[in-house]
């Protein structure tokens, strides 16, 4: 099976809509799906996962448009306001929309570390399995404790964690994020995405060598059936290049057999997401 890229995301730029978008970055400007499918077929790529860049229904409806007319878009993890009283309305507008297979909020930028731990986000989170959505779980390392708590506090709701959950990687720095993480893949309904450690590392300037503790930790806590494969692009591009981004993974996984390998950049993503079924 060719390979699924997890994780990405597509925005037509404005500095209003996407204000974490910093003004010395170098991502100031729009990218579509015409981008990316090149990069995807180079690395062996036949699909991808979009996921909400900024948080209204709006994103998501225009992701979910994309979706239909790029079928290289698999699927689409969009927002909905999990807070709101009307929630259940929300995720009703969405109905149909067979390439909406999960939600995610900016929990990295909420302020409270037991963000995840409120009421009225845990009622949210408590409304998704009757829409098949899936969660993903976007955090710092201080942010860790509050999402084992979630994932325990609802084991039939599916998560997933994005990007090893940002370690300081720059700083060479394992524990307790390492301990953390390690409980947190107790749970057997929380997976994990290898994603996002470039722009964790020294930008333009790390050595493949530097990230090989963490692929490490996350291999031993997730193992092969609960891992998945994503560049982060075009965020990447602040540290790297899609392709030597993407390799990073690919050739950690060298060391394992055909089978491992096609869990990780696929079958893992499509089962996790439902892609094969939608």
């Amino acid at each position: 099976m060719p390979g699924i890229d997890s994780h990405q995301h597509f925005w037509k730029y404005d500095p209003i809509e996407y204000p974490w978008i910093k003004p010395d970055w170098p991502i100031r400007h729009s990218f579509l799906p015409p981008d990316l499918k090149p990069l995807l077929d180079a690395a062996g790529f036949s699909a991808c996962v979009a996921v909400q860049a900024r948080q209204t229904m709006e994103e998501t409806r225009w992701l979910l448009d994309l979706a239909k007319a790029y079928p290289f878009i698999a699927g689409v993890v969009g927002w909905v306001d999990l807070r709101a009283s009307n929630l259940a309305s929300q995720l009703e507008s969405f109905g149909g929309e067979s390439k909406l297979v999960g939600v995610r909020h900016v929990v990295q930028d909420e302020s409270d570390d037991a963000f995840m731990r409120r009421g009225d986000f845990m009622r949210g989170i408590a409304q998704l399995r009757a829409y098949d959505l899936t969660y993903d779980i976007l955090i710092f390392p201080r942010q860790l404790p509050a999402a084992i708590e979630l994932a325990r506090r609802f084991p039939e709701q599916p998560f997933v964690l994005d990007h090893l959950a940002k370690p300081f990687i720059k700083d060479r720095t394992l524990d307790p994020w390492r301990t953390d993480l390690g409980e947190l893949a107790k749970s057997g309904n929380v997976f994990c995405k290898i994603s996002g450690m470039v722009t964790e590392a020294h930008w333009g300037e790390w050595k493949a060598e530097d990230f090989k503790p963490y692929l490490e930790t996350v291999w031993k806590s997730f193992g092969e059936d609960r891992l998945m494969i994503g560049s982060d692009w075009p965020v990447c591009l602040l540290s790297s290049d899609y392709s030597r981004t993407m390799r990073l993974a690919l050739d950690f996984l060298d060391q394992f057999g055909p089978a491992t390998r096609a869990k990780v950049l696929a079958t893992n993503s499509a089962r996790f997401y439902g892609l094969k079924q939608r």
